[in-house]
């Protein structure tokens, strides 16, 4: 089905075919009829499914464009997915000029939070606990609210955050539309449900998991498996999942004395550490991401070819969750599980019990590119068609050595294929972008 057969104004479709939504996924199918009607929804979906496109057309569909208030709150369990999904938002909101979107998330100064929130928004997605402190002390007001959307649902019941949904619920109208999107349905998900929704409309789409091979390795060491399968596979990225950070950080550095380019992300990074790492990884900077279950929701890497559960994963729920990284909107992957003779395993009819991996002596795993940073961004009114120019203004470096641009508000970073990046760094050195000269260093 189109999008076109929905009660979607002229403009929203314009701006969907413009930005490549041809044709609705299973839960905009089923769902958004009941969004654009303001019934509460209890949807189950996993991540890659369009969910964020669900929820985010019809309320942009339903937004008061002349009111500046907050008219609808999105709250995430993590950081990462409250950016992700604002960044998602903005695109669907070129349909209309002047939407404002605001994210309100832990880590970022609670003082620019406030002096942003001066100017009101239509939209704010947030985490639970800063959204809390901002309503605590009377800078964000939601006494105009008309919708609320709790994604991943069953994380934010993982994580602890229930009683803190609660408390921000209490600040808003008792009239409003809430809707709840899981990847699960378990008894604690349907309990929650059941506290804020009104006659909500269940919709569950349940998506085919065999584009994923999921493999099993029984292995005696886990670091010298994973140079093994590197070798094997040779992945152009993978999510390596350990159960804790101290784990991560060895493993990563272990890695990178053995020639395999990987990053490290958990809780303990500051969050331009996480930013810096999450670019690199996603721009083909880095290959191998070794990470804790925090990366495990709302990160949108495009084609990962392969997950690796280092440790096992504690629950089947977070087993589901990280191998669902991989083969995301129709693509295949692959997911491979280390683990010992002395370890439990679930007994599972559709993965497949490897032999021993070939041993390797050594296995270099280099990236295509490296990120090069400038200084300025959004907030400069750079754009993409601005820095391509500046670094091809020589003739020495070409388009094609120029590869995924993220422009931040007031960063800008730019993925150089890896024989070519001290040329692109002296050229901005030496040059102008729209008249003006940026500070431009090499993230390593």
């Amino acid at each position: 089905m189109k999008f076109s057969t929905l009660a979607l104004s002229n403009d929203m479709l314009k701006n969907l075919e413009k930005i490549g939504y041809e044709l609705l996924t299973p839960i905009q199918k089923e769902a958004l009829p009941y969004i654009l009607r303001g019934e509460d929804i209890l949807a189950k979906a996993k991540t890659g499914s369009g969910k964020t496109a669900t929820f985010g057309i019809g309320i942009l569909e339903n937004l008061d464009i002349k009111k500046f208030k907050i008219q609808s709150l999105i709250l995430t369990p993590t950081r990462e997915l409250a950016y992700q999904v604002a960044d998602e938002l903005r695109l669907l909101a070129k349909f209309k000029h002047n939407i404002k979107i605001t994210t309100i998330c832990g880590a970022e100064s609670y003082f620019k939070q406030v002096n942003s929130l001066k100017h009101n928004a239509h939209i704010v997605v947030a985490t639970p606990r800063r959204l809390l402190k901002h309503l605590h002390n009377k800078t964000l007001n939601l006494d105009e609210l008309k919708s609320v959307v709790l994604d991943e649902a069953d994380r934010m019941l993982d994580m602890g955050f229930i009683d803190d949904v609660s408390e921000i619920l209490d600040f808003t109208p008792v009239n409003k539309q809430v809707m709840l999107f899981s990847a699960t349905y378990n008894d604690e998900v349907l309990t929650l449900s059941q506290k804020l929704q009104n006659n909500p409309k269940v919709v569950q789409v349940e998506q085919k998991s065999n584009n994923i091979v999921e493999k099993f390795y029984k292995v005696d060491n886990k670091d010298e498996a994973l140079v093994d399968l590197f070798a094997k596979y040779d992945p152009k990225n993978t999510i390596v999942f350990c159960n804790t950070k101290v784990k991560c950080d060895d493993v990563a550095q272990f890695l990178q004395t053995k020639g395999i380019d990987a990053l490290a992300l958990h809780g303990d990074l500051e969050q331009y550490q996480r930013v810096d790492v999450l670019t690199q990884f996603s721009n083909y900077s880095c290959r191998v991401l070794v990470a804790t279950d925090v990366a495990s929701r709302g990160l949108d890497i495009k084609d990962l070819e392969l997950v690796i559960n280092y440790d096992l994963a504690q629950t089947e729920d977070i087993y589901t969750h990280r191998i669902g990284r991989s083969a995301r909107a129709g693509s295949s992957g692959m997911a491979i599980t280390l683990y010992k003779k002395d370890e439990d395993i679930v007994d599972k009819t559709d993965i497949v019990f490897e032999k021993d991996v070939k041993k390797v002596d050594s296995f270099l795993m280099k990236p295509k590119f490296c990120t090069l940073v400038i200084e300025g961004g959004k907030k400069d009114k750079l754009r993409k068609g601005d820095i391509v120019g500046a670094l091809t203004s020589t003739k020495e470096l070409k388009a094609e050595d120029i590869g995924i641009i993220n422009l931040q508000k007031e960063q800008t970073y730019v993925a150089i294929v890896l024989n070519k990046i001290d040329l692109a760094k002296d050229i901005l050195q030496n040059g102008l972008i729209k008249t003006k000269k940026y500070s431009v260093w090499i993230l390593s």
